[in-house]
Formats: C-alpha cells, structure tokens, sequence
C-alpha cells in the first residue's frame, strides 16, 4: 500500500513532542456540535489529539490507528487531559468498522492508496447510523507542490483527495458542506503552513 510503513510512524511518534500538536484538527472543532452524543470513530487517529478533543465533549471514542507507539501516546494524552478513549490498533484496509454502530466517522489526514481509500469510505457509508455525521479534512493534489505538510514521493498524489472523487466514495451520505479550501494549517512539526485541503461534513440520512 502506498504511504509510509507502519515503522516510520512508530518513528515518528516516538519524538518528545507531539507529532501534530496537542489542540484539535481547526475544521473538526469548528464542526464538532454536529456529531451526535454517542459512539464516534476516529480513523488513523496517531497521537489522539482530535480523540481527547471528542472525548471531552462527552463522546464514546474509539480511536483506530496503525501505530501501537501513536496509540500509547493518546491514551497517555487522554489521562493527562482526565478523558477516556478506547484504541484499536489496525490497519484501514482490513478494519472491521461494523454496519450501523457509530454516530460520528471522523477522517482527518487519513491519507492510504485510492484502492484502499474507496473501499474504506464505502464502509463507512455502512457503519454510520442513521442520523450518523462523517467529517473529513484532507490534502488534494495541489498540496504535492508544497512543503507545508501531507503526502509526499511518487504515490503522492494517489494518497490525496478532491471534492469530486469524495462525492462519489461516499454516495449515500447527504452532502452539507464539501469544498477544496487553501487554508493556513498549523499542527505540531510536520503541518506547517498554507496547504491545499479538501473539508466535508455529511451526514447518513434517518
């Protein structure tokens, strides 16, 4: 699968620091009253900064990703900052999200191959609720050109997302908001800067 191997991650999460800072994704929080109070699943969730966020909102989070070191620096976030979170370590590809079991799908950078990516989103339409909300921040293409942060070598821009191949992985969602923004996204060490991103928030209709 393109995209860094889980070792590069454990690498990465290992630092002193956290990787993507410790304060929530900015479109995540600016949409957060949407997700309904319930059970939220938060994919390729790294650190746990966007978990913790949620879980202090009152939410049930599950937050999933492949690195084991990124999970244990999460739960350790979550009991600094007095929340629980649940983590599941796993790869996307074969994550097992359950038919109609969260009441929030949250994606944000949660960058894998096309292939990959079709199939998870595919699944996610399935494991909303009804009355389930997806949000979702991601780098598009253009975001290649720049060194502020995303994707990177020669599957780059396979790993990347637009509005329209969105609209289409996610038939069967209700559309509020989609749109391809260039915005200052300032996270930890590695988001640094003006970056070319994709934002939606949609819901699973009742």
């Amino acid at each position: 699968m393109p995209g860094p191997p889980p070792d590069f991650w454990d690498a990465r999460y290992a630092e002193p620091d956290l990787a993507y800072g410790d304060a929530p994704n900015d479109f995540l929080a600016s949409v957060a009253v949407r997700i309904p109070r319930g059970r939220v699943l938060c994919l390729a969730e790294g650190q746990g900064r966007n978990a913790v966020f949620l879980a202090a909102r009152g939410l049930e989070v599950v937050a999933v990703d492949r690195s084991e070191v990124g999970l244990e620096r999460a739960r350790a976030f979550a009991a600094e900052r007095g929340v629980e979170i649940e983590t599941e370590v796993a790869d996307l590809e074969n994550y097992d999200l359950g038919v109609e079991a969260w009441d929030g799908i949250v994606s944000i950078f949660a960058h894998t191959s096309a292939d990959v990516r079709r199939d998870l989103h595919r699944r996610v339409v399935a494991a909303l609720r009804p009355g389930g909300v997806f949000v979702l921040e991601a780098y598009t293409p253009d975001q290649t050109e720049r060194d502020t942060g995303g994707p990177s070598g020669p599957d780059a821009v396979d790993i990347t997302m637009t509005a329209d191949s969105l609209r289409d992985e996610l038939a069967g969602l209700e559309v509020e908001h989609l749109e391809e923004v260039e915005r200052a996204v300032l996270e930890g060490a590695y988001h640094r800067g003006d970056a070319a991103v994709v934002q939606m928030l949609a819901f699973k209709p009742s």
